[in-house]
């Protein structure tokens, strides 16, 4: 038997994240490309967490794990995307699902940039979000996945610095 949910109308966003970087485009494409660093700088939340990274065109990375809220709810969080367009240590354009307790929340098309930038790299993080559906009242939807966004690109400078 299905359960039928509430058809809620698609949000759609979109937002850029921007960042220098001290290495070369070479090593920050290498932080994506590289499952090892990637693992370092962009991960799930929780435990318990798998991840495959097929890292080409028609490729994708997959990854799962649950996360346990302070009233000791958990939520198991699936995330799929799809690599459309790779151009080496310039560009990169994915698909990707997110999925929570088996219901996909939002999809979004992410396209990072990287520019040579003195003896660093600009990367250029653009986001296009449907939010499908809401958490709550949508309200923080946004917020919260543009700050997922910015901790990870937070994080990508101390794997940059590991991995050199």
């Amino acid at each position: 038997m299905t359960h039928a949910r509430a058809v809620t109308a698609v949000r759609h966003t979109a937002f850029t994240e921007t960042r220098h970087l001290d290495a070369e485009p070479r090593a920050v494409y290498g932080a994506f490309a590289d499952p090892v660093v990637l693992r370092r700088w962009f991960a799930l939340p929780g435990h318990g967490a798998t991840y495959t990274l097929d890292f080409r065109v028609g490729g994708g990375d997959r990854a799962r794990s649950t996360f346990r809220h302070l009233d000791g709810t958990e939520e198991r969080l699936a995330y799929r995307s799809r690599y459309l367009d790779i151009v080496p240590d310039r560009r990169i354009v994915q698909g990707y699902e997110s999925l929570v307790d088996d219901v996909l929340r939002w999809t979004s098309l992410v396209t990072v940039e990287l520019t040579p930038e003195g003896r660093g790299t600009s990367l250029t993080w653009t986001e296009q979000a449907a939010f499908l559906v809401p958490t709550g009242d949508g309200a923080a939807d946004l917020a919260h996945l543009r700050g997922a966004v910015r901790l990870r690109l937070n994080g990508l400078p101390a794997a940059l610095e590991a991995s050199a």
